[in-house]
């Protein structure tokens, strides 16, 4: 899958307007010089050569080198971390936080905390991250100054105090704690139906007894597999917030690669994403195996 994204981007970037040559030429260059700059860039030649070679020095953890003449895992050795605790921190503040409001929704099923919650989430999901952030922007830092509006980086490439991750992460975990709050709550309601869960109830236990002894573990792979899923999702909206907000991740370096036409790095960036998203993805797997496993 990871291969098959790869080739696309390659295919993608070759169908945009320009090249990297056109993208980085001086004014007043001739067509000689971009041809120049395009032999040495080796865009004169097939893409799927250029995609080959590339894939050929990936197992040796070359990512080849940008059009500016640096290797991409140089230019991605401070921007990847950076982005790795931004979306870490805000996957484990989503999850806590989808436990909590799934469970609370599920234990008052059809009441009205049941669906101020569902709604509440529902909500929360469809806005999109860059008007959560400029809604964060506005209140939080324009209107009572309580935060920087961007990020200012320190000598070490890391954002210089902790309260930078603050509007970044709130960005990101408002839309996937709706997402995942719904995913909590349906595979709760999944469980509910069953008869060891019913059969609790007729037993006279307590609500939260039966939430989370019977009907939780259950739940467990279902709830894995979606927030697992939803990390693309994560990736995806850290592109726009760290622009927004100048973080110094692979966000900002993504959209300056796209504007550039630089496939090498525009590659690096989508193996290092996808990477991390297809481990996420097998932790969920072995979550799931080992659960339905012991269920068994």
């Amino acid at each position: 899958m990871l291969a098959v994204l790869l080739a696309l981007v390659f295919a993608a970037v070759e169908l945009l307007p320009g090249d990297a040559a056109k993208a980085s030429a001086e004014r007043g260059e001739s067509a000689a010089d971009l041809a120049a700059r395009r032999h040495l860039l080796g865009l004169d030649r097939p893409v799927w050569e250029r995609f080959a070679d590339w894939m050929t020095a990936l197992p040796t953890g070359d990512l080849g080198t940008s059009a500016r003449g640096r290797k991409v895992t140089e230019l991605l050795a401070d921007p990847l971390p950076n982005t790795l605790v931004l979306a870490g921190v805000s996957f484990a503040i989503t999850v806590i936080l989808a436990l909590l409001l799934g469970c609370w929704a599920a234990a008052r099923p059809g009441r009205v905390t049941d669906r101020v919650i569902t709604h509440t989430s529902t909500a929360a999901f469809a806005v999109p991250e860059f008007v959560v952030s400029a809604a964060l922007l506005l209140v939080l830092s324009l209107w009572t100054g309580w935060l920087p509006a961007v990020t200012v980086t320190g000598g070490d490439g890391r954002p210089e105090t902790w309260t930078m991750l603050i509007m970044p992460v709130l960005a990101l975990v408002v839309p996937q704690t709706g997402w995942n709050t719904r995913v909590v709550r349906g595979a709760l309601a999944d469980q509910a139906s069953t008869p060891h869960v019913e059969a609790a109830h007729f037993d006279g236990l307590p609500v939260h007894r039966i939430l989370l002894k019977h009907q939780l573990p259950g739940a467990v792979p279902a709830i894995a597999a979606g927030m697992a899923t939803s990390t693309g999702l994560l990736f995806g909206g850290a592109v726009v917030v760290e622009t927004l907000f100048n973080y110094p991740g692979i966000g900002t370096v993504l959209a300056g690669a796209v504007a550039a036409r630089d496939t090498p790095l525009i590659a690096g960036v989508v193996m290092c994403a996808g990477a991390v998203i297809s481990l996420v993805l097998l932790a969920a797997d072995l979550v799931r195996h080992a659960t339905l496993g012991a269920r068994a």
